[in-house]
């Protein structure tokens, strides 16, 4: 029996793939067990495959693997689609009596299930159910308690009214049973159940949340793929506490809404993918000359132009570092964990208004999507902290006007960050522009002042790097003498990696960077070892660029750019092969 435990519903788009396995992975998650999924889908609405894999094991999982242990095939392609994954003792659950299906041969020493899915559906009340059926008929394969599938589906559909919950059940229960009686083999599967307790989301959904905790109380968006989840986690919740969603029309009117909420003293925020940054990047310069603390999210997919809208990359890089005319300050985090999606949300917030300054928070593309399992206290509300930055109120404003009696938002300071006046505060007004700008806001072309503002917007970005821990996660064996850097969603096949490296008698040392600008220093790391390995999802090795950069020596490279996130043993093999032939940095 394997350790762990790989399931997979595959067939088009349009025949509710998504929904059935976010149901499979609800309860599997309720049943207590840790539980990380992965999708493919097609960039369109009806037509072109799509799938949802599911790996489950009592041991917390991190990774996609080159395995599949139950597939429900709901087409032939999506037989074909996952060959490779399948094994002797595979269990592939179909439906015979739909023309597609009749003349559907089961490989090798795999398991077919012909299984009436559609048949036991309308029987059920509807044949839109057929999909239940197929989970039905998976408990009965892994002996999976169908109670846990029962609480899935009443969370699901109990918004729609109980009848419909009872006819799901209903439906479920007729694919157990068909199984139970008419297929009398012993299979190789038997999924275990703990009295864990699991909250399950995806990285998107993990952002929306973090930005409620730190705060945020109004977000703009315009529907994109693949950050859309950020706004509909936030529509209906963040009302609660007094904020608001705007669906702008476009990502122009979307980032100059969040300023706009920003300017009025609400933490503000938005959120698109690689073409939306495109269309704000006129905006961010406003944002950043006018010192207004504001997140912009990129949900980074493949680009460039359209591109892949629904298949990972992390190509954004360069554009959120240097993209924008003239020289814009601004922070880039990149979050490497579905939790740290939640946790560098807050951080985002509390940098942008401390330093009065654009934020970056980026995750790609397979970290949105994904879900996983995680325990409550991963995100403990009482661990997070929110920091306004340099505040003035009636009390202490006189210390910040100017010699005719105006609020200065831009004041010449040491450390680069000008006082802030909330809209409201007794002898604040002050004027607030794109156009380079005195201490008080107002237009200027003296060259002395100019040189003063640029020279004190710059300066917030090195006031930073002194007083904010930028530190990277380290993990694997610290004395190791082969270093591998990463950043973004790789982390977590990486550390699942170390273990099949470990089997080989091969060491690592990880280090996982959450911080693209400011960044911390790498040298002595880098310094240290035999040979340096960047792991990223682009094609010219965007990161690996910047660590040479920063640390002048030559690292070897290690790339993935055909829009399918890094698997574990993908990426061990990956790692020895780069290890057997690299020259030592």
């Amino acid at each position: 029996m394997a350790a762990d435990f790989n399931w997979a519903i595959g067939g088009e788009a349009g025949d509710g793939i998504d929904s059935t396995g976010k149901i499979f992975a609800q309860a599997l998650s309720r049943a207590g067990r840790h539980v990380f999924t992965s999708k493919d889908f097609a960039s369109r609405i009806r037509g072109g495959y799509t799938a949802y894999k599911v790996r489950t094991s009592v041991d917390k999982v991190q990774s996609v693997v080159d395995r599949l242990d139950v597939l429900i095939a709901l087409t032939p392609r999506t037989i074909e689609e996952n060959l490779d994954e399948l094994h002797d003792g595979s269990v592939i659950i179909y439906d015979g009596e739909r023309t597609t299906m009749q003349d559907v041969e089961i490989p090798g020493e795999m398991v077919g299930l012909d299984v009436p899915l559609k048949r036991l559906a309308e029987e059920a009340g509807g044949a839109i159910m057929r999909n239940v059926v197929a989970l039905g008929a998976a408990c009965e394969v892994t002996n999976f308690p169908i109670e846990n599938l029962d609480s899935a589906l009443t969370k699901r559909f109990k918004d729609k009214g109980q009848q419909l919950v009872d006819n799901n059940k209903e439906a479920a229960r007729a694919g157990q049973e068909y199984v139970a009686e008419e297929y009398d083999h012993e299979f190789d599967y038997d999924l275990e159940t703990t009295d864990e307790d699991y909250v399950l989301l995806n990285g998107d959904q993990a952002i929306g949340m973090g930005a409620i905790a730190a705060g945020c109380r109004f977000y703009a968006g315009y529907p994109i793929t693949p950050a859309t989840d950020v706004m509909t986690y936030l529509k209906g919740r963040i009302e609660q506490f007094g904020g608001h969603v705007i669906q702008a029309e476009d990502e122009l009117s979307a980032i100059n809404m969040a300023l706009g909420a920003a300017r009025g003293g609400a933490r503000s925020m938005t959120a698109t993918s690689g073409p939306g940054i495109d269309l704000m990047t006129e905006t961010f310069g406003l944002i950043a000359t006018s010192e207004t603390p504001l997140v912009i999210c990129n949900v980074m997919r493949s680009g460039p132009s359209t591109g892949m809208p629904t298949k990972q990359e992390q190509g954004d890089l360069n554009g959120m570092l240097y993209g924008g005319h003239g020289e814009v300050p601004r922070f880039v985090l990149a979050p490497t964990t579905i939790a740290e999606c939640f946790w560098k949300t807050v951080e985002a917030f509390n940098l942008a208004e401390k330093y009065q300054i654009p934020v970056y928070l980026t995750a790609d593309l397979s970290m949105a999507v994904t879900e996983q399992t995680f325990t409550p206290d991963t995100f403990d509300m009482d661990e997070v902290e929110v920091d306004r930055g340099f505040v003035v109120d009636e009390a202490d404003i006189d210390e910040h006007l100017s010699e005719s009696g105006g609020f200065q938002p831009h004041e010449i300071t040491e450390d680069g960050i000008s006082p802030r006046a909330f809209p409201g505060t007794s002898g604040g007004a002050h004027m607030s522009t794109g156009l380079e700008h005195d201490e008080q806001g107002r237009r200027t072309e003296d060259t002395e002042m100019r040189v003063e503002q640029v020279d004190k917007r710059n300066r917030k970005v090195e006031t930073a790097e002194a007083r904010e821990d930028w530190s990277p996660r380290e993990f694997g064996n610290p004395d190791a003498d082969n270093l591998v850097i990463t950043w973004g969603s790789n982390e977590g096949a990486l550390a699942e990696a170390l273990d099949l490296l470990e089997e080989s008698g091969i060491d690592i040392r990880v280090l996982s960077v959450p911080y693209i600008f400011p960044r911390p220093d790498l040298s002595d790391a880098v310094a240290a070892a035999d040979q340096t390995i960047v792991v990223e999802c682009n094609e010219t090795g965007q990161f690996a660029d910047i660590v040479e950069h920063d640390v002048l020596e030559r690292v070897d490279r290690v790339n993935k750019y055909t829009g399918v996130r890094f698997k574990a043993d993908e990426l061990a093999e990956e790692i020895r092969e780069s290890l057997a032939t690299g020259v030592e940095a």
